[in-house]
């Protein structure tokens, strides 16, 4: 059997062939394309007819390298970008653009939730997620204030794979992984939180779609996809998908307690499977649902590659001249430091935020001490995160790497030392790609009565490169212990005294 993992983000589409029977992902095809531009500041938006253009163009492509074995493909599972808001009418048509996870022209409504709830903490307790500009909900009640007629003519509200899902099958859901990131369902419950969903409409709750199980079967393929690409006459199982971070999970096997996910991307996310919901009261963690009807707490930073390659750039180094010149450098960087917060920052909360190199001496003012502290600085910011989840009761045994960053042997032993844990990277680097594949081949297993477990599915399929592996140094341990006390408490007083 192959299952074809659809993962749709941002910036682009990728779609693979997973073959179930070797593990072998047989084929891969990606698609780029951007927001609309010329939007005022804060506003980040893409057609939805984007993503489905780009669907349709790389599962073209992978079947066409499949050749005879198309015939083979009995499931497809969907990744998609998180919090995303698709609006649809009454016809099942697009009203507008969807406004994306990074758009942060909500914080208005955000701030109205906050003072109709208590604030952060009050929404903690009601839901168990504070209310961000990223999250969907705020993004509603925006179309309502600002788009009246847009709002009136809204009949069903979708996130960006439910949309696809839309397409795919015709049907309408959403499962419990990416609802939790709309910021309307009370995640210790799974279900719909009537007061937050009232506060914006009272008849709101009608363009919601079912809530149901991540696990299931969501719907078959259409017949005239079905047709148009090709495939042999049989069912198709379509998965219930999930979000990127969700379906991240799944495809580096972080379906077990004591596996935490780690992505060293433009970004960086902190991710970890948990049997009971895992609410932070200081609202840091978000206090997500995976996408295996478990829980997903998740810290993401907006400020890792992202501030490393400027690094790079402005030594105009290359990719390994950066990487020499870091492992020239102590652990440490002989007392320098980075505040990495260069795009503003979202964990700790520091939307006007910037960067700080604080430590400087004659000594330490050079190209390979400052690209030093500038990738343990980001890397500290993800041990903050860290930290957090072992003071909710999550205990990290391993760390399984992803993204670019990760690519860095330097990076890993960086990350291992900071973290006190052992790191590691997957053989393959597909994520969220080969989870939505893997969920799709577990619904397909229920549908046909021949169930397997996710952890039988990512034991077989998901791979560890032992190559990558780095443990921690005990010798630095009591270092980096410092230099994360001294970025937090520099931060804070920083903050506090209006600087950050």
């Amino acid at each position: 059997m192959i299952a074809l993992g659809i993962d749709s983000g941002t910036q682009s589409t990728k779609t693979i062939a997973l073959d179930l029977e070797s593990g072998e992902i047989l084929a891969s095809a990606a698609e780029s394309y951007g927001l609309i531009e010329n939007l005022p500041p804060g506003h980040l938006e893409q057609e939805p007819q984007t993503w489905i253009d780009a669907v349709d163009a790389t599962v073209r492509a992978v079947l066409q390298k499949l050749g005879k074995r198309k015939d083979d493909v009995k499931a497809i599972g969907v990744s998609g970008q998180q919090h995303g808001f698709v609006a649809l009418d009454k016809k099942s048509r697009v009203i507008r653009p969807a406004k994306l996870w990074c758009d942060t022209s909500t914080a208005e409504q955000c701030k109205q939730f906050e003072e109709e709830f208590g604030g952060a903490a009050g929404l903690i307790k009601l839901a168990g997620n504070a209310m961000p500009p990223g999250y969907t909900a705020p993004k509603i009640l925006w179309l309502k204030q600002h788009e009246p007629k847009n709002y009136k003519a809204l009949t069903t509200v979708l996130l960006p794979h439910d949309y696809i899902n839309f397409h795919l099958t015709g049907e309408r859901g959403m499962e419990y992984g990416d609802a939790s990131g709309t910021g309307l369902l009370d995640v210790r419950e799974k279900k719909w939180c009537e007061p937050l969903i009232e506060f914006i409409d009272p008849d709101l709750a009608d363009a919601l779609p079912p809530l149901a199980s991540s696990r299931r079967a969501f719907g078959l393929l259409r017949e005239n996809h079905r047709e148009a690409w090709g495939l042999s006459k049989g069912e198709v199982t379509v998965s219930a998908g999930g979000g990127d971070n969700m379906m991240g999970a799944i495809g580096t096997g972080n379906v077990q307690p004591g596996v935490v996910t780690v992505s060293l991307g433009t970004s960086g996310t902190v991710y970890a499977f948990a049997d009971k919901p895992v609410i932070d009261p200081q609202g840091e963690v978000a206090a997500f649902c995976d996408s295996t009807d478990r829980w997903l707490p998740l810290v993401c930073t907006m400020n890792v590659t992202v501030a490393t390659e400027q690094a790079r750039k402005l030594f105009g180094w290359s990719h390994e001249q950066l990487e020499a010149n870091v492992a020239n450098a102590p652990a440490g960087a002989d007392g320098l430091l980075f505040l990495p917060y260069l795009n503003g920052e979202r964990t700790p909360n520091l939307p006007g935020g910037s960067g700080v190199f604080h430590g400087l001496k004659t000594d330490t003012m050079n190209p390979a001490h400052m690209a030093r502290a500038t990738m343990e600085g980001v890397t500290l910011g993800l041990a903050y995160g860290l930290n957090r989840f072992r003071e909710l009761g999550i205990t990290p045994t391993e760390i399984r790497l992803t993204g670019g960053g990760s690519k860095s042997a330097i990076w890993r032993q960086i990350a291992a030392d900071i973290f006190g844990v052992p790191t590691i990277c997957l053989e393959s680097s597909e994520g969220a790609a080969l989870g939505a594949a893997l969920q799709a081949a577990y619904a397909c297993h229920a549908a046909q009565g021949k169930p397997v477990t996710f952890r039988e599915l990512c034991a077989k399929i998901v791979k560890l490169d032992d190559s990558t592996r780095a443990k921690p140094h005990a010798d630095f341990k009591e270092l980096y212990a410092d230099l994360l006390t001294r970025q937090g408490d520099l931060t804070r007083r920083m903050h506090t005294a209006g600087y950050l």
